[in-house]
């Protein structure tokens, strides 16, 4: 194997080159990415960089004596168009073809969007910096999905002295991943500070003036942003005989076709720990799975199936709320520690008789590692939740 191709170069395609050179594979690596940017920090952009509080610079993963030590084949700023498997080649956007014996694809996500013109996603450098032009005080902004990445956003933009509509289609915000009860307190964050939460609302469009509801009302707005979730950049596989189905499709080994391997948000991967299919779009899963793409590449015959424990963290206002595990089609939460009403707490989720998550908000990372251990060894829950602790439905 003496090419190896690496299309994305954000977290996961860094991680696989990255492991690769540590693993001591020596041969042609090249690492493809359709912005122009070196890999970069995804998070930061509805947070910190969103606030003005970091600049540009400080997302970088790597500086550029780090890449240049990884001896890498770069091509930034450009995209990958198709892939033949028989002839193993990638197309590139700019007509160029590249060999491979090995490829590992990392092509992330992209924003879904709204019909209208004119609304601000939030993925890349570039979305971010664009709408933190436009929030200064005294604006009015329309987020549209009160998810993570929306909630995030409504917050940074809370405190940058913008009026703020934050509009969700569900009648309790995040219920879906993290129960009832826990997407009420979330949500209470948001009210509290004057924020005019509006659930149950189906935005169809987006105007000159701000957003048409299904109902027919028009809600104006200097900016909108639109945070309804995210598709896989799967387009450039169709035809090239991948299985694809919201997401790469892989096995346990993160392989979708010989020698073939996907990582970070656009995998979709059998998760042995869990018992199911999974795509996560987490900023840590995304290195996790690189290094053990390219190990199972690299070293096919001690291939390992990539198992992990989930995590993610989110940071709105004075919140910080940290989770572990396959929280969504949980069927039971029960909260094991602080109290809801003071956005303090740890709750852990059950999915059939087994402890499968856990999420804390305002406590410190310890109160909730425990919990992840319980989620790594399969715990069933009648033997590691009391009886006595108050649950709800989820």
């Amino acid at each position: 194997m003496r090419r190896i191709v690496v299309v994305g170069a954000s977290a996961a395609g860094l991680a696989a080159v990255e492991t690769l050179r540590r693993e001591g594979y020596d041969g042609t690596l090249t690492l493809v990415g359709d912005e122009p940017w070196t890999p970069y920090d995804r998070p930061p952009l509805s947070k910190q960089l969103l606030a003005a509080e970091w600049e540009p610079d400080r997302l970088a993963l790597r500086t550029p004596d780090d890449l240049a030590g990884l001896g890498l084949d770069l091509r930034l700023g450009v995209a990958a168009t198709g892939l033949e498997l028989s002839d193993r080649t990638v197309r590139l956007a700019d007509g160029s073809d590249v060999p491979y014996d090995g490829l590992i694809v990392a092509t992330g996500v992209r924003p879904r969007r709204l019909p209208g013109e004119g609304a601000h996603v939030l993925r890349t450098l570039d979305d971010a910096l664009m709408l933190r032009e436009r929030l200064t005080p005294g604006r009015r902004l329309v987020v549209v999905g009160a998810g993570f990445l929306g909630a995030e956003a409504a917050a940074v933009a809370w405190r940058l002295g913008a009026h703020v509509t934050l509009l969700e289609p569900a009648p309790v915000p995040l219920a879906h991943a993290v129960g009832t009860e826990v997407g009420r307190v979330l949500s209470r964050a948001h009210v509290d500070r004057g924020v005019d939460l509006r659930c149950g609302v189906t935005v169809t469009e987006v105007t000159e003036d701000g957003v048409r509801l299904a109902d027919g009302e028009a809600i104006d707005a200097d900016e909108v942003l639109v945070a309804v979730g995210s598709l896989p950049n799967t387009e450039w596989l169709d035809g090239s005989g991948l299985a694809v189905g919201d997401g790469v499709v892989c096995d346990e080994f993160c392989e979708a076709a010989r020698n073939v391997y996907a990582a970070g948000d656009v995998a979709r991967w059998y998760n042995p720990l869990f018992g199911t299919s999974m795509r996560i779009e987490h900023r840590t899963n995304a290195a996790e799975q690189g290094m053990v793409a390219a190990r199972n590449l690299l070293h096919p015959e001690a291939r390992k199936p990539f198992a992990p424990v989930p995590y993610f963290w989110s940071d709105q206002y004075d919140m910080k709320v940290q989770a572990y595990g396959f929280l969504r089609g949980h069927d039971e939460v029960a909260v094991v520690d602080g109290d809801l009403a003071e956005r303090r707490f740890v709750a852990v989720y059950r999915t059939g008789d087994r402890v499968s998550g856990a999420l804390a908000v305002g406590m410190p990372p310890k109160a909730i590692r425990l919990w992840r251990q319980a989620i790594a060894a399969g715990a069933a829950w009648s033997e590691t939740v009391r009886t006595e602790v108050p649950a709800t439905g989820a």
